[in-house]
């Protein structure tokens, strides 16, 4: 545990004194949080209008309180991800200089390393979509504060799961890469392909029938789905409290992915939980094996 502890340490200590790499990754969240509200707040806020019947008008604040709470959504599914690759850039780093073949001559055991890597790149990405959930909240009051303090609590618990979920994916892909010009071709494509995947661009629901059935085997969009629920929870109470009708309601949380059918049958919360989470653990056992394994053939 204490060779692991220093492992933690030493990898965390490295990136955040990578000042380059440490502003990239905390600002990241902070520009496409800028983007969203520039490119697709009023087509969110103009869909959410066009499901309102003749005669009901809500509140402006409630309008753009419900289309802020889905863009922090969408930011805080895609940076769970996308920062988590960017964190993980140490391992790709250890290879190019040299250092991961000085660390395999040590006695210590090789998981270990794997595990160190994943630790530190998981408290880097918890520390910086944390720092984007403190943002986004001073985003939700400018526009419009409905979310109750359990809301808040449970997104924060969501970040948390998906950013192992995220952290567990990069691991595993970046045991496979070993040099900075295959890991920025990588951080492209996942950049621009994730946020359509896991339906924080564009809500899966707006997709093809059979689209939405190959989406559900991918956790990232029960991710979105948890997110949504959390940030929107308490605009819809108030949609409620304003009269509209709980028929109008459920088809916007419809549009929205607030729930995610499989076989025309809604996923439980529960359920949503230990798909991402038996997810993730699987991937990082993956991982580790996949790091014990290179590294012996080599």
């Amino acid at each position: 545990m204490t060779m692991l502890y220093v492992l933690i340490k030493r990898n965390c200590k490295l990136f955040f004194r990578d000042k380059g790499l440490f502003l990239s990754s905390l600002i990241s969240p902070v520009i496409l949080l800028l983007l969203y509200i520039t490119f697709l707040g009023n087509v969110y806020k103009n869909s959410f209008i066009s499901f309102l019947p003749d005669g009901i008008d809500l509140p402006e604040k409630l309008l753009d309180s419900l289309t802020a709470s889905q863009l922090l959504s969408s930011l805080l599914s895609v940076c769970t991800v996308t920062v988590a690759f960017c964190s993980n850039s140490l391992m790709i780093q250890d290879k190019m200089t040299g250092v991961r073949r000085d660390f395999d001559v040590t006695p210590v055991k090789k998981s270990l390393f794997a595990v160190g890597y994943y630790v530190s790149t998981a408290l880097s990405t918890l520390l910086i979509c944390l720092a984007a959930v403190a943002v986004g909240m001073v985003y939700l009051a400018i526009s419009g504060w409905y979310i109750s303090i359990p809301d808040i609590l449970l997104l924060i618990f969501d970040v948390f799961i998906l950013t192992m979920l995220g952290t567990a994916i990069s691991s595993l892909v970046n045991a496979f890469i070993s040099s900075q010009g295959q890991s920025t071709a990588v951080m492209t494509i996942v950049s621009a392909c994730y946020g359509f995947i896991c339906g924080a661009y564009m809500p899966v629901s707006s997709f093809s029938k059979t689209l939405q059935k190959v989406l559900s085997f991918f956790p990232g969009v029960y991710g979105t789905s948890l997110l949504r629920r959390h940030s929107m929870q308490g605009a819809f109470e108030a949609m409620k409290d304003s009269g509209v009708p709980q028929q109008i309601i459920s088809a916007i949380q419809d549009s929205v992915d607030y729930n995610i059918y499989v076989s025309d049958k809604a996923v439980p919360y529960y359920l949503m939980i230990l798909i991402i989470s038996g997810c993730a653990l699987l991937i990082a056992i993956f991982y580790i094996f996949a790091s014990i394994f290179r590294r012996k053939k080599r």
